[in-house]
C-alpha cells in the first residue's frame, strides 16, 4: 500500500525496513508537498535509544504488515545528509542535497516542504482551514495517603466500690431473778469477784483482681468519595479572517 494524506497518522512509530529486509529504525515525522500535500520525506530514527533522524523519500515507499519498506539500503539511509528534523520545513538547499544522495531529480521550482503535525489542509487539498483545541482528559491515580495502626497500652485508674460489711458489738442485757433463772442465779458463793469475756468478730473487705475481656478492636477501612476541583491551562486556536465584510460575508 502506497502513501497518502489518509494513512499519514498510521505510519509514524512504525518499524521502517530496507530494501534487503533489514530493520532500520522507526518513522518519526512526514513531510508533505506543500503545493501537493503529499507525502514526500519521512524521518527515520536510528541509533541507540532512536537519538537520530535521518529523512527518506517515501514517494516509492510501501505499507506492510510488518511497518514502512523503502527501496533503500540501512548504509545509505544512516549516511544521509544530516538535517534538522525538528525545524518543520526543508530549505530548497537541503531538499536539493537529500535528493542528490538519493540519486533523484530535483525541480527547482519546488518550495520548503512543511511537516505533518499542525494543518494538513491547505490551498492543495481542501478550501477549508482545521482549527483545533486542547481538551482535558482527567482521571485517578491511587497512591498511598497515610498509614494507622492500633496499639495496645496499660493505664491505672482509680475505682471506688462500696461493699457491705458486718461487725459484733457489745450490747449489756439485763434480767429480773424469776423462779425459772433463780437456780443458775443462786449457783455458786453468795459474795464473789468473777470476769466475763466475749470475742467480737467483724468483716474486712477482701480485693481480689481478675482480668476479663472485655470487647475486640480492629481496623477498618471506609471509601469515600469527595469532589475535587482540577485546574489546568488548555490552548485553543482561533481563526481571523482579513478581507471579510462582515456584515454581507464575502471578501471586501
Amino acid at each position: 500500500m502506497s502513501i497518502d494524506q489518509r494513512n499519514i497518522g498510521t505510519i509514524i512509530g512504525q518499524p521502517v525496513h530496507g530494501s534487503d529486509g533489514q530493520r532500520i529504525g522507526e518513522v518519526g515525522q512526514v513531510y508533505l508537498d506543500d503545493e501537493t500535500g503529499r507525502p514526500e520525506w519521512a524521518t527515520v530514527r536510528t541509533g541507540l535509544f532512536g537519538t537520530k533522524e535521518s529523512f527518506v523519500p517515501v514517494s516509492q515507499a510501501e505499507m506492510t504488515d510488518d511497518g514502512l519498506r523503502v527501496p533503500y539500503d540501512k548504509d545509505l539511509i544512516k549516511g544521509a545528509p544530516r538535517v534538522d528534523a525538528d525545524q518543520g520545513h526543508l530549505s530548497m538547499e537541503e531538499e536539493t542535497e537529500l535528493y542528490r544522495h538519493y540519486g533523484l531529480e530535483y525541480s527547482s521550482g519546488r518550495r520548503d516542504r512543511g511537516t505533518v503535525g499542525h494543518d494538513t489542509s491547505g490551498p492543495s487539498t481542501d478550501d477549508a482551514m482545521t482549527r483545533s483545541e486542547e481538551h482535558l482528559e482527567v482521571g485517578t491515580q491511587t497512591r498511598e495517603a497515610g498509614r494507622a495502626r492500633l496499639r495496645k497500652y496499660v493505664v491505672t485508674e482509680q475505682q471506688t466500690v462500696n461493699v457491705p460489711v458486718t461487725r459484733e458489738k457489745v450490747t449489756l442485757e439485763r434480767e429480773p431473778i424469776t423462779d425459772a433463772n433463780v437456780g443458775a442465779a443462786m449457783d455458786g458463793p453468795s459474795i464473789s469477784e468473777e470476769e466475763h469475756e466475749v470475742v467480737l468478730h467483724e468483716e474486712k473487705p477482701v480485693v481480689q483482681k481478675e482480668a476479663v475481656p472485655v470487647e475486640r478492636v480492629r481496623l477498618g477501612k471506609d471509601t469515600v468519595t469527595e469532589q475535587e476541583k482540577v485546574t489546568e491551562e488548555v490552548r485553543k486556536e482561533r481563526i481571523e479572517a482579513e478581507g471579510v465584510d462582515e456584515r454581507r460575508g464575502d471578501l471586501r
